[in-house]
C-alpha cells in the first residue's frame, strides 16, 4: 500500500542558500489494511511526510510507491485517478465557506458521479454517525472548531477510500467523539482500508495501542 525507500524532501531556500531539507532517508512499508499512528513532536516532519503521501509533493530523493504506483514513473493523467482514492482530514478543515456541512460532504461524491438519491442517503447516515443529524444545511462559519472538525472527517470517508490520511483530527474533539473517532477508523480497517494518522495525543495513542512511525527531525526513529 505504502513504501518509502531512501527518500528525502527538500525545499527551495530563499536566495542562494542550499535547499532546506526537511525528510532524510526514510525507509518503510505500511501493509494495506494497517493502521498506523504518525508521531514526533512538532517541527519533526509529520505534515511534510502527509504530504507525500497525498501526493501534494514529491520526494526529491529516493523511491515512493502508493497504491501500488511508482510515483516517479506515474505521468500527471495518473495522479487524478490515485488522489481520489485516497481522503485526507486536514488541520485547517479545508471546508468550502459557501456550501452547508451537507454539500461539503458529498462535494466528493458529485464530483465521482455518484447518483443524488444515494449522496443524499449516505451524507445523511455519516453526518448522523459523526453526531451532526442536525447540521445538515450549516454553513461552516456557524459550527465550532469540533463541528467542523466532524464535518471534515466526515468529508475524508465518504468516499471509502483505499487509504485515509488524517493529521491531528481529534484536536479541536472532545474524548468522546475523539473515542467515536477512533471507533469509525477502526472500522474502516476492518473494511480494508489502511489509515494513518498524526497525532499529538499521546493519552489517544496508548488507548488505542497500534504500531507507530515516529519521527524526530525530519528522520524515522521508530517503525512498528
Amino acid at each position: 500500500m505504502i513504501r518509502f525507500e531512501h527518500v528525502g524532501l527538500s525545499y527551495p531556500a530563499p536566495g542562494r542558500q542550499p535547499p532546506a531539507s526537511v525528510l532524510r532517508d526514510l525507509s518503510f512499508a505500511v501493509p494495506e489494511g494497517a493502521f498506523r499512528w504518525l508521531l514526533g513532536p512538532s517541527g519533526a516532519g509529520k505534515t511534510s511526510l502527509l504530504r507525500l503521501m497525498y501526493l501534494a509533493a514529491r520526494p526529491t530523493e529516493g523511491s515512493l510507491t502508493l497504491l501500488g504506483t511508482e510515483i516517479a514513473r506515474a505521468g500527471r493523467r495518473q495522479l487524478p485517478g490515485l488522489r481520489r482514492r485516497i481522503g485526507v482530514v486536514f488541520q485547517d478543515f479545508r471546508l468550502l465557506p459557501h456550501l452547508s456541512a451537507f454539500d461539503n460532504v458529498a462535494l466528493p461524491l458529485r464530483i465521482g458521479g455518484r447518483p443524488e438519491g444515494q449522496i443524499r442517503a449516505d451524507v445523511a447516515e455519516m453526518l448522523r454517525w459523526v453526531g451532526l443529524a442536525g447540521k445538515l444545511e450549516s454553513p461552516p462559519e456557524t459550527l465550532s472548531g469540533g463541528e467542523q472538525q466532524r464535518v471534515a472527517i466526515a468529508r475524508a470517508v465518504i468516499t471509502r477510500p483505499r487509504l485515509l490520511l488524517a493529521d491531528e483530527p481529534t484536536g479541536n474533539l472532545d474524548e468522546a467523539q475523539a473515542e467515536r473517532l477512533m471507533r469509525l477508523l477502526h472500522e474502516l480497517v476492518r473494511l480494508g482500508t489502511t489509515v494513518v494518522v498524526a497525532t499529538h495525543n499521546e493519552a489517544l495513542v496508548a488507548r488505542h495501542a497500534a504500531p507507530a512511525l515516529r519521527l524526530d527531525h525530519g528522520r524515522l526513529v521508530t517503525h512498528g
